[in-house]
């Protein structure tokens, strides 16, 4: 049995801290990713609040798009209305236990899955907690409706729903083509049971 230590096993014994630049530009990845996906967000949704609440949907990309602003007590595309303090509470864990990995991330995939899915998930949190009608009851601010307005064929979205949409997507298929978030990557080993020497 091989007692080699690959590098990120070496880093990790050595203090316990792996201080390679690379390490720190995966750190640099994931909260800038995130710092942009949240001041996309809540720039749009300060926009559309602002010129669009209250008004007829416009509609933009010959009918592909409309954008409807609508107040959403529950989760993306209005799922569990009505649990929206719960959602709130569940969308601070998640950010917890993204900061609690990041330093031990060493994938730059992983880096940017994860940084969609904090911005986004910093987002919404930001609507829970300063919105009407209060902390950890506020409503989240939708307004992508896709191919009709009212969200008649898809329910009404906003960016940060698609950040978290996009970075978990993301996240599940690096697992699946086997990259771990610490930059392991594991190959399907092919053995024929019962073979003899």
């Amino acid at each position: 049995m091989s007692t080699e230590q690959s590098p990120e096993e070496q880093a990790e014994s050595v203090g316990g801290r792996d201080e390679r630049p690379g390490s720190r530009k995966l750190l640099a990845l994931l909260f800038g990713v995130a710092v942009v996906a949240l001041g996309v967000d809540v720039g749009s949704k300060v926009a559309v609040v602002a010129n669009l609440e209250g008004e007829p949907p416009v509609r933009l990309v010959g009918g592909l798009v409309y954008f409807d602003v609508l107040r959403n007590p529950g989760a993306a595309f209005s799922l569990a209305t009505g649990m929206t303090w719960v959602l709130a509470l569940l969308a601070i864990v998640v950010v917890g236990v993204i900061v609690w990995l990041a330093p031990k991330l060493r994938s730059p995939g992983w880096a940017v899955g994860l940084g969609l899915v904090l911005g986004g998930a910093c987002g919404n949190l930001a609507d829970r907690l300063f919105r009407a009608p209060g902390p950890l009851q506020g409503h989240v601010v939708d307004f992508i409706s896709v191919f009709a307005p009212w969200g008649g064929v898809w329910p009404v979205f906003n960016v940060a729903d698609s950040c978290i949409v996009c970075g978990g997507v993301l996240v599940v298929l690096l697992s699946l083509f086997g990259r771990d978030y610490d930059g392991r990557v594991h190959r399907r080993n092919k053995q024929v049971a019962g073979k003899t020497s």
